[in-house]
């Protein structure tokens, strides 16, 4: 397919213009992207949108993304995240190929090119300790002053440099730093760090190195080694440029990729800080890194949110330069849609009161014929058991109902999805005055919801067979934080204490036990379910993925 068709379908930005320009220059001639992770926590819905700006630009310009792990602080990277941040890109719908790297596999390289860098006077050993480093860097409106060690020659400079690789000194003795100039009004020019001494086993290449590569030496260098045409980053990295262009020009790497910068994802109600997200598993805020309240991918997927809606959410926000808070909504509204297509339509009743129907027959069980989705007629049917006692939905019956309550009361009428019409007779308290029964009748002649004679009814509810139907655990989930705008300076002031609603004594289809399936459903009037992975035969246990409607940003707002 040609570039410009598939471009046009997927939506422009300024990434895709820029591809698209060196394309028919021929600057390029095969674009090559990567998504690059520090395996030292889990993937966000803010990466998602980095992976799916990576991946899907080489998709659209039949090029290729590489899945790179910049392993290079080993005293926080793990193999749990490898595997994890490999496990969501590919739930999120990409594949890397035979394209999975890691910056340690370069480390020989990059080693060598440091040595290049003393060669060339570029580069010097440093003894001062990190805080006096920090302490002379100077500020935005001063310059910074030379390190004492600044002149030292280059044997000198070669000679400590092989001894810090062959772990003569001790962690923070000594740095390697890039020769700039401490005078640059960007701070990330005033001889930044290239190397430090780091006594650690790496997950990869074990007890081999006792120094490590910083972030921007390695990061630019394993672009240009690998042959990225596109080197696409978030913001924060824009004042990171000029030195990833400095050492690109200084070192005889094999490409010369460019770096560019788009705006990270901020969300309405949702920090994706790592900090803050640690620290809400920390201190038991959620159960975990897959909490369904958490924005992690592990938590959404946990949550039953489907990878297609995520991924038609990033093309929804589109690509920019400027940082912006997108609404929640936005997410959300692409879950519903997506869900809505795909969901089978289940009956579940969340807070059960028993309804005993005084003139069906007794020991009588008849079977009612549901629809599977009622846009997709291929997905067929399925038997719902009808008979005498059954359970509706607590909230659907008022004693003493307003003007515009249309659901069930005493004397009024209402369908029963896809079975009869029913009439409230009586209501039955207990010793504490709630009401725990209704006493109806139904009418015979209305079965599959229509009368004969043309009476109408104003409401339809759904319902359960009370002998047939079986027990579950029903967790409501809701945003996390009660703020749009939540401080993540103080992010425990804004958490939401509605955020979790566990109904212990809901009831569900026999047919939702029985299909054991890990598919999202929807639960008829209530919203979209997925099975929770502690589920079990005998505790079923099911996750809200999402409502209906947006009922939670309305509660908010009337306070």
């Amino acid at each position: 397919m040609a570039t410009d068709t598939v471009t046009a379908a997927a939506g422009r930005d300024f990434i895709r213009d820029i591809i698209q320009a060196d394309l028919d220059a021929g600057r390029q001639k095969v674009i090559v992207t990567r998504f690059p992770p520090e395996p030292n926590g889990y993937l966000h819905i803010g990466h998602a949108k980095s992976i799916g700006l990576n991946f899907g630009v080489a998709q659209e310009f039949g090029g290729r993304c590489h899945l790179r792990f910049d392993d290079t602080n080993p005293t926080k990277e793990e193999q749990e995240y490898i595997d994890s941040i490999q496990a969501d890109v590919h739930w999120l719908g990409y594949d890397w190929g035979n394209n999975l790297f890691y910056a340690s596999d370069y480390f020989d390289r990059l080693y060598e090119w440091a040595e290049g860098l003393i060669r060339d006077g570029l580069a010097y050993v440093d003894d001062q300790s990190q805080e006096d480093i920090r302490a002379t860097r100077g500020t935005l409106t001063e310059p910074g002053k030379h390190s004492p060690f600044r002149e030292r020659t280059i044997e000198e400079n070669l000679d400590l440099f092989r001894r810090m690789k062959a772990g003569e000194f001790p962690n923070g003795a000594r740095v390697l730093r890039a020769k700039i100039d401490m005078a640059s009004g960007n701070i990330n020019l005033r001889d930044p760090v290239l190397y430090r001494i780091l006594h650690a086993h790496h997950p990869r290449t074990g007890d081999a190195w006792s120094i490590y590569p910083s972030y921007d030496y390695a990061h630019g260098q394993s672009d240009a080694i690998e042959g990225i045409t596109h080197s696409i980053c978030t913001l924060e990295f824009e004042d990171h440029r000029p030195l990833y262009d400095w050492l690109i020009d200084k070192l005889p790497v094999p490409s010369k990729p460019h770096q560019y910068e788009f705006a990270r994802l901020n969300l309405t109600y949702t920090l994706l800080s790592k900090r803050v997200l640690t620290q809400l598993v920390r201190d038991g805020h959620v159960s975990g890194w897959d909490d369904p309240r958490m924005p992690t991918m592990a938590g959404l997927k946990r949550r039953g949110v489907p990878p297609a809606a995520i991924r038609e959410f990033i093309k929804r926000i589109g690509v920019a330069k400027a940082n912006s808070v997108v609404d929640v909504g936005m997410l959300e509204f692409c879950i519903r849609e997506e869900l809505n297509r795909t969901s089978l339509r289940r009956m579940a009743v969340l807070r059960p009161l028993k309804v005993v129907i005084e003139n069906y027959p007794e020991g009588e069980v008849e079977e009612i014929e549901a629809v599977n989705h009622p846009d997709d007629p291929a997905k067929g049917t399925r038997k719902i058991a009808f008979g005498r006692e059954l359970y509706i939905e607590r909230d659907d019956f008022m004693e003493n109902p307003p003007k515009k309550f249309f659901r069930l009361s005493p004397g009024t009428e209402v369908r029963l999805r896809y079975a009869y019409f029913i009439k409230c007779r009586e209501a039955i308290r207990n010793a504490a005055g709630e009401v725990v029964e209704l006493r109806c009748t139904y009418d015979p002649l209305t079965k599959g919801g229509n009368a004969p004679d043309g009476r109408k009814v104003k409401a339809t509810m759904h319902w359960l067979p009370a002998a047939q139907s079986r027990s579950a655990e029903i967790r409501i989930y809701n945003q996390l934080f009660a703020n749009p705008s939540p401080d993540a300076s103080n992010f425990a002031a804004d958490l939401n204490p509605q955020s979790l609603e566990i109904l212990h004594d809901a009831r569900i289809e026999p047919a939702i036990a029985e299909a054991n399936s890990p598919d999202v459903m929807q639960f008829e009037r209530q919203g979209y379910f997925v099975r929770d992975k502690e589920s079990a035969p005998d505790r079923l246990v099911f996750n809200r993925t999402i409502g209906l409607r947006d009922t939670f940003a309305k509660e908010v707002g009337k306070g």
